[in-house]
């Protein structure tokens, strides 16, 4: 194989690569990327078994065609360092030698070939798709992904659970996403509904198809199998096992009768948390909020370190209540708060807390307090 391409062209399809390929492999294979030269295009393939990444490029001059694999990390590495809009030269010496040529750069590649690279079946979709705006599902990842628990004994809550609602007539594709501290919940309207099956879509694969969708302005579209979800922004294909399991009824942690309503500048709210919080090197510690009905104070108390306090304005139509959270979990959902204005339903100081975003009706938070 022997083909020519610009080097800006390559790299931006092999920065998204590095998102998926393991740098750690018991199978060498894994840590390599697929080069596929037919057809005149140039296809790049990567997966760690999980998560498989396709992306076909037409802008490449084939001299000659062929397929070989060699290191992401260290092709990724040497683009990187290449001077922007290089022209780039491969030629497969050997079965495992890939030479590259650039200006007055040359590398030779050790590659492994590509008969050991794993081989997937694409018929096992089904036709139907669901267009969905890139955007709006960006915001729904960003939004749900802060709550995704890294507590492997409950894997079912590794990821993000996507799943139909309706309301008011209108159809949802609603995303959520809780560690039992913490619940976020976003969605948006979508027109086709049919053979849309539920399914809980993995950490790793919300991560990419974020750095995916922030890079791609493309529409999307989402095809569902009995055991995996592809994903098709453009010419690049998305392909997730998604987690085996049942996630919880998420609906009965959700308030409905918090009654008692604060309303705190979001930019003051979070400014202020960042600052009382620094004195404090162990999150675990906890942020104490008393409320007034015109203040918060926010105070943290470290037993190593010294302790911090700070008093903002804010607006509440209760009684006076103390109540503690973990400040980063805080921080975490108030910077996802689109508003200016942030609005918490609470009952108590030990009652699960929901917090509204005034200007995202269609999505919603709920953080349970700490008991200090």
């Amino acid at each position: 194989m022997k083909f020519e391409i610009k080097r800006d062209i390559l790299l931006k399809s092999l920065n998204f690569v590095q998102g998926v390929v393991e740098k750690k492999n018991t199978l060498p294979i894994l840590s390599n990327v697929l080069l596929d030269l037919k057809n005149n295009k140039l296809s790049i393939i990567a997966t760690d078994l999980d998560i498989i990444f396709y992306d076909e490029i037409s802008d490449v001059k084939i001299l000659s065609e062929g397929n070989t694999t060699t290191s992401a990390a260290v092709l990724f590495d040497i683009l990187r360092k290449i001077t922007s809009n290089s022209n780039l030269k491969f030629d497969l010496k050997s079965e495992n030698k890939l030479s590259l040529k650039s200006d007055n750069s040359d590398f030779n590649l050790l590659c492994l070939p590509s008969d050991n690279f794993p081989t997937f079946k694409l018929d096992e979709f089904n036709d139907s798709e669901i267009k969905i705006n890139n955007k709006n599902f960006l915001k729904l990842l960003n939004k749900t992904k802060i709550s995704i628990s890294n507590d492997d004994t409950r894997h079912y809550l590794n990821g993000v659970f996507m799943h139909l609602t309706e309301s008011n007539g209108r159809n949802f594709l609603t995303g959520v996403a809780t560690d039992s501290h913490r619940l976020s919940s976003s969605s948006l309207e979508i027109d086709n509904t049919q053979d849309f099956k539920p399914f809980i879509l993995p950490r790793k694969t919300v991560f990419q198809l974020c750095s995916l969708l922030s890079e791609i302005s493309e529409p999307l579209f989402i095809q569902i199998s009995e055991n995996k979800v592809m994903f098709l922004i453009g010419k690049i294909r998305l392909i997730s096992k998604v987690i085996d399991g049942k996630f919880p009824d998420y609906k009965k942690v959700v308030p409905i009768n918090n009654k008692k309503v604060l309303v705190v500048k979001t930019k003051d709210f979070i400014s202020s948390i960042e600052r009382v919080a620094t004195v404090s090197l162990d999150r675990k510690e906890g942020l104490k909020i008393g409320i007034s009905k015109d203040h918060i104070q926010l105070s943290v108390n470290s037993a190593n370190s010294g302790d911090g306090n700070e008093k903002i304005q804010a607006n509440f139509n209760g009684e006076n209540i103390n109540i503690s959270f973990n400040s980063k979990y805080l921080i975490d959902i108030a910077s996802e708060v689109e508003d200016s204005n942030l609005k918490m339903n609470l009952n108590d100081s030990v009652s699960p807390v929901l917090i509204e975003d005034i200007s995202d009706k269609n999505s919603y938070y709920v953080i349970m307090p700490m008991k200090i």
